[in-house]
């Protein structure tokens, strides 16, 4: 056995010394803005970045061009870091506290994964040259992964089989506190229905077919469904069904509409009442085409299971994270924070420097919890921007590019990289971790939620990326 301390200090310092190495790559990749599955400049940058570093990439992994895995090293054990780096739509926002859109109407980084994406190749990067260094047996594996916001580009990786033979996967994301708890969170899937129709004139519609009409009777299908999903049995992990109109035209009222959509996504406690909900969500929108004679053609866009929680892997990034210490904030950052709260009216509370107490808890919904079905998985969140507004909004994109971004992502490499460090210096811990894994399972294993025939929606941001590219091009920050 190597010595873990030595190690995790030569993670440590080599972060310190290089970090602003990478400042570039996430500035560029918050540029970029690119929505999930339309990612090409920013999984492009990445792993070029990675190659340059010596590691080895597959890209285009499971029918998605732009995932792709990156893997330096050899035999056992084999410790995965998640990255992600697509954008939300309608988020553009300059590095500013008032709202300023780059680009209006346009995608932004307003859930940070500009900063997501780069720490997590920090983190394997620093990994790698440890391993190097301290003549250390074992492989680092990098997980570029699409689409996180569609809670879908790791569904279809799982689905391929490329989770297998890992032994430990950590992950961490941009939050507006720091904490590394073991926590689970529901499972989810998302579907979509398109109902087709015939046109006619409004002043006699008995000539035509109206989508909206099956449109509507769907929505009024689950209406009545809702009472009959079991509620769940905590208020943080309650079975949720929520869905919304789209595509509705032609968009005269005179006109009866030949195309609407429903959207529907759940969020429900376990894969196993999952399957069941699917088939009646399946049975909504099958009814209200045959009662309004239109077609009806389902677009099946993600599944994914609930997480299973470690608490044994937690833990190492707990003292890990307690040891690194979260970001520390300048006065100018803490008033940027302060004003984006008073401007919305929320207590001015300003950034978090502090670690939530080691507990367990519930988690927002995120296609990683496919991680937990095949290694010991946990997560570490660290504070990147204020709190009191939730997250998924501009003043996350402003906080993403500016230095209160980059302190988060610094941090987060080396919570990283320090446990990646322990896990290979000490594999009793990954042994107890697939242990607490196997004991938490009981029995049960993995199977792809998402139809055998169904492929990756590569196509469904590809619209909004081309109504915007050629504005966003004129904004791009190309490394030096």
């Amino acid at each position: 056995m190597k010595d873990g301390a030595k190690g995790k200090d030569f993670v440590i310092s080599w972060i310190d010394e290089h970090s602003k190495e990478f400042y570039g790559y996430s500035n560029s990749i918050w540029s970029f803005a690119e929505l999930g599955f339309d990612e090409f400049l920013s999984s492009r940058l990445l792993m070029d970045l990675l190659k340059e570093r010596g590691f080895k990439v597959k890209e285009g992994v499971a029918g998605m061009p732009t995932a792709f895995t990156a893997r330096w090293g050899s035999g056992k054990p084999v410790i995965g870091i998640s990255a992600e780096y697509d954008a939300l739509p309608g988020l553009s926002q300059h590095a500013e506290s008032e709202k300023d859109p780059v680009v209006e109407g346009a995608p932004g980084h307003g859930c940070g994964h500009n900063i997501f994406g780069v720490g997590s190749a920090i983190a394997a990067i620093a990994i790698k040259e440890c391993l190097a260094k301290e003549e250390l047996r074992g492989t680092v594996m990098f997980l570029g992964t699409p689409a996180e916001e569609l809670a879908a580009g790791k569904a279809y990786m799982a689905r391929s089989g490329l989770f297998h033979g890992m032994d430990a996967i950590m992950d961490w994301h941009p939050w507006n506190y720091n904490s590394a708890n073991y926590d689970t969170c529901n499972g989810y899937f998302s579907v979509r229905y398109h109902f087709g129709g015939r046109t006619a004139h409004g002043n006699s519609p008995w000539h035509g077919r109206s989508a909206l009409d099956g449109a509507l009777l769907m929505g009024h299908a689950l209406e009545i469904l809702r009472e009959h999903i079991p509620p769940g049995h905590h208020p943080d992990a309650a079975n949720t069904l929520n869905y919304t109109f789209s595509d509705v035209g032609p968009e005269y009222p005179s006109v009866v509409p030949d195309r609407s959509t429903v959207w529907v996504v759940g969020r429900i406690r376990t894969a196993q009442e999952m399957e069941g909900i699917i088939g009646r969500v399946h049975k909504c929108a099958e009814g209200a085409s045959m009662a309004t004679e239109t077609s009806l053609k389902r677009e099946f866009i993600s599944a994914i299971h609930e997480k299973i929680p470690n608490k044994i892997l937690s833990s190492v990034l707990y003292r890990n994270l307690m040891e690194v210490r979260p970001p520390s904030f300048d006065p100018d950052e803490q008033e940027l924070a302060r004003k984006l709260q008073r401007d919305l009216g929320v207590e001015e509370t300003g950034l978090s420097e502090e670690v939530m107490e080691f507990q367990e808890g519930f988690s927002v919904v995120s296609d990683n919890s496919e991680y937990s079905w095949f290694a010991p998985f946990a997560m570490v969140w660290i504070t990147a921007g204020p709190a009191g507004f939730g997250w998924h909004n501009w003043q996350v994109t402003a906080s993403g590019r500016s230095t209160i971004g980059k302190k988060a992502m610094v941090v987060a490499a080396k919570v990283l990289g320090a446990s990646s460090v322990e896990l290979f210096t000490n594999p009793q811990i990954i042994e107890e971790a697939r242990k607490e894994l196997s004991d938490r399972l009981a029995g049960r294993s993995y199977k792809s939620l998402i139809p055998e025939e169904v492929d990756p929606p590569i196509d469904i941001n590809r619209k909004t990326m081309e109504k915007y590219k050629t504005l966003m091009e004129k904004h791009y920050e190309k490394l030096d």
